[in-house]
């Protein structure tokens, strides 16, 4: 597994040049010098800067996905579990969201068609907590009300201490229980 394991520092490279510089700072040998591998090593997994930022978006949706999908397959109550689940992957402030955050960023800066693997899976997620047992609006603004958290956190309007946000986090969790129809 040398090849992916190279694959993924060079994604973690460049997600954390746009994380800390921002994505006009993303070029091929920015991301090779901070993956510390040759120019020729990254062009073998990206031949450009498009590519590049192609595959921090896959990256991206795979870990965002698995992380949501994850979560729905240990749930014991049916009734919300893709809410919860969503909300839940929001608990974890880790350096897989920011790596997520990342990957939505370069890609809406070059080219948002390049969001279309995240814009497919939101559509699934969607469709899932629609149909999840909660009444459709009240879960819907569930996952708006967290993606709000996610997108004042990656532009920092407005961030929440921590406690704050883990009580936010929590009634919001608390709502997947409670709004059963």
């Amino acid at each position: 597994m040398p090849r992916e394991s190279k694959r993924h520092k060079i994604l973690e490279a460049a997600a954390l040049i746009v994380k800390e510089q921002g994505s006009d700072a993303l070029t091929l040998d920015a991301t090779a010098k901070r993956a510390e591998v040759s120019k020729g090593g990254l062009l073998y997994h990206f031949s450009t800067k498009e590519a590049l930022v192609e595959g921090l978006v896959q990256h991206m949706n795979e870990i965002y996905r698995q992380n949501v999908e994850e979560l729905v397959g240990k749930e014991a109550e049916d009734t919300g579990k893709w809410a919860r689940s969503f909300i839940n992957v929001m608990h974890a402030k880790s350096v897989e969201n920011e790596t997520i955050s990342a990957g939505m960023l370069a890609a809406q800066g070059m080219n948002p068609k390049l969001l279309k693997p995240l814009q497919d899976t939101y559509a699934d997620w969607q469709n899932h907590i629609e149909h999840d047992g909660m009444d459709q609006v009240d879960a819907t603004i569930l996952r708006l009300a967290v993606d709000g958290l996610w997108l004042s956190e990656i532009f920092g309007l407005g961030p929440l201490n921590p406690s704050l946000r883990k009580k936010v986090l929590e009634r919001l969790t608390e709502q997947t229980y409670q709004n059963n129809s």
